[in-house]
């Protein structure tokens, strides 16, 4: 399994994009500096009412595939 590491912040006005499929994916730059995408719905799960803020993990299995996504910490 591997994990990427990285900082996010969306607001919620923002995020209406990704929820209405608007925009498809998230590309983020990893703590150690990889670029990687996912699809946007992956974030359901970790927004609230103010948004996306935080430090998150995502887990992929050996394939590459998506397994999950870990709120690390909140700012």
């Amino acid at each position: 399994m591997a994990r990427v590491i990285f900082d996010l912040y969306i607001s919620a006005s923002d995020y209406q994009q990704y929820y209405s499929g608007a925009v498809r994916m998230v590309q983020v730059v990893a703590l150690d500096g990889r670029t990687v995408r996912f699809p946007a719905n992956v974030l359901r799960g970790v927004v609230r009412h103010d948004g996306i803020r935080g430090r998150f993990a995502i887990d992929t299995d050996e394939q590459g595939k998506f397994q999950r996504i870990i709120e690390l910490s909140r700012v």
